[in-house]
């Protein structure tokens, strides 16, 4: 019997084992967008999660790779990939049958029976359940909560960080690490800035589909309603022309010209593929409104001043606070582009703290009105904005003004007798 045999029949099978099911399952019924959008977040987040678990396994001595060819890192890309389907792509159909328990605790079971049968491929060390329980709660759990929100259209706000957190994995981080680029660590304060700087853009654009539309940047998990504020009041492709600054970026620290390959490969799936399947979803589903955005607003090469035809916003300023209304004096002085400056006092509500809406749409306070007001006036300031509406930043920054004098009181009315 040829030696290498039962190698080649534990890749094999463990491989197009799970994709034969998957594509049965997709025969069986197709999947709608949310399942696709699931089955997308589910494979990268695996995919992501399982490569760095697999190298510690096997410094950790759970279990060892046993293997000739199509290696890397001494792990079969074949068996990962086949582990990714299993846990990462599958379970966003299989939903379909089970509860996340359920489904949780058959697939790790179906693993366990499986690990020692992929011997001599995968050798297993004593401890190599603790390895698969620490599997099962980094990779697997986390699949099945991406997924079964997708599928329900629940957290929004979480299922946007998760997949700009992805992004930056497959499509930054996962390049650097298969060409061996490492910026010099010299210039790698200045480096991170830049970086920081060029990405500001797509990520303050998967904020606001999230936050004004409602949906995420999949196309399969897409916004309610057609999101022409933020970045998009600027340039109609802001998270593709955040990645390709990157990739120049990255290309000039690390030296490696592949980058640039990517950075133009962005701009070319933007203009084919990608812009000609959103104009034609988009049209069908908001029509005139989308083809004047399309129109006022450039793929790839920002506007300096919003489109005057974005969302228009409307920022509440405390008329009886003397540093709130130098502030409005300030925007005002800088020609704001649909926004509205009002006495928070007209406001229904009581206001606490300098307030911007978009109407029919959320509200912010604080740090983060002044954020969404500098969008209105330039893309130098809007990009002030947008940092400044950081997590962890935006909450520092407020803490601060609070300490100098500028924490939350009522705005009310004259008329009302608690002013008087």
């Amino acid at each position: 019997m040829n030696p290498e045999l039962p190698a080649v029949l534990v890749r094999g099978t463990g491989l197009f084992a799970p994709l034969l099911v998957l594509v049965g399952l997709c025969l069986w019924r197709a999947p709608r967008d949310r399942e696709k959008a699931a089955m997308i977040v589910g494979g990268a987040w695996a995919l992501l999660t399982l490569v760095p678990l697999n190298l510690y396994a096997v410094r950790a001595g759970w279990w060892t790779f046993h293997a000739e060819g199509a290696l890397w890192r001494g792990l079969p890309v074949d068996l990962v990939l086949a582990w990714a389907l299993l846990w990462g792509v599958l379970p966003a159909l299989l939903l379909r049958l089970l509860p996340v328990p359920l489904l949780a605790g058959l697939l790790v079971w179906i693993d366990v029976l499986l690990m020692p049968l992929a011997e001599p491929v995968v050798v297993l060390g004593r401890l190599w359940l603790v390895g698969e329980i620490t599997g099962a709660a980094a990779v697997l759990i986390p699949v099945l909560l991406l997924a079964h929100w997708t599928r329900r259209g629940h957290l929004v706000h979480a299922r946007m960080w998760t997949q700009a957190a992805l992004a930056c994995g497959l499509m930054l981080g996962a390049p650097l690490v298969l060409l061996e680029a490492v910026p010099d660590p010299e210039t790698a304060f200045a480096a991170g800035q830049l970086l920081l700087w060029a990405g500001l853009p797509g990520l303050a654009a998967a904020r606001e589909l999230a936050r004004v539309g409602g949906g995420t940047p999949l196309p399969y998990d897409p916004p309610r309603r057609l999101v022409t504020s933020g970045p998009y009041a600027f340039v109609r492709n802001p998270m593709q022309m955040s990645v390709a600054v990157l990739y120049v970026l990255l290309a000039a620290m690390t030296g490696q010209p592949l980058l640039l390959a990517f950075a133009a490969s962005v701009p070319a799936f933007g203009a084919g593929v990608a812009d000609w399947h959103e104009n034609a979803r988009l049209t069908e589903r908001f029509g005139a409104d989308w083809t004047a955005y399309r129109s006022g607003v450039r793929p790839w090469l920002p506007r300096w001043r919003p489109w005057p035809g974005r969302a228009r916003g409307i920022l509440f300023v405390d008329t009886g606070c003397s540093p709130c209304r130098s502030l409005a004096v300030w925007i005002t002085l800088r020609g704001p582009v649909a926004l509205d400056i009002r006495p928070a006092a007209e406001h229904p509500e009581v206001l606490y703290r300098l307030t911007y809406e978009l109407p029919g749409g959320p509200r912010w306070s604080g740090v983060a009105a002044l954020a969404r007001a500098m969008e209105h006036l330039g893309l130098g300031w809007a990009l002030t904005g947008w940092a400044l509406d950081l997590p962890g930043l935006r909450n520092f920054v407020q803490l601060c003004s609070d300490a100098f004098g500028a924490g939350p009181r009522p705005a009310r009315r004259p008329t009302d007798p608690a002013a008087l």
